[in-house]
């Protein structure tokens, strides 16, 4: 059996695109300056995270306008609902982890 690292996401395990998938699963979207805001980032390092979640089908962005003012909204895709949701329990797993046990424990 390898070791379950080898299983995480790579796109979701970035810290940054990891908060970014945070925020955006508790709704079904979320504008973008509040996840900029939440994130701690600028709006530039908060689009080129975007745009990396965007290619691999984790989230969708959608541009509008509010009266006259432009807006950007973000929403996770079902796609990267689940690939968050999977990249948690590798996590989970790997926090609860012990060298040797898929051998039936380690050797002395």
């Amino acid at each position: 059996m390898t070791h379950p690292r080898h299983q995480l996401d790579a796109v979701i395990h970035n810290p940054t695109r990891f908060s970014i998938m945070a925020a955006l699963l508790p709704a079904d979207r979320v504008e973008f300056k509040f996840v900029r805001d939440a994130v701690e980032v600028t709006d530039s390092v908060l689009s080129q995270h975007m745009t990396a979640l965007e290619q691999v089908g984790y989230v969708k962005i959608t541009k509008g306008q509010v009266g006259r003012r432009p807006r950007t909204w973000l929403s996770a895709t079902p796609a990267g609902r689940a690939a968050f949701h999977a990249h948690l329990a590798i996590l989970n797993q790997l926090a609860n982890w012990s060298p040797g046990a898929e051998q039936g424990g380690a050797s002395t």
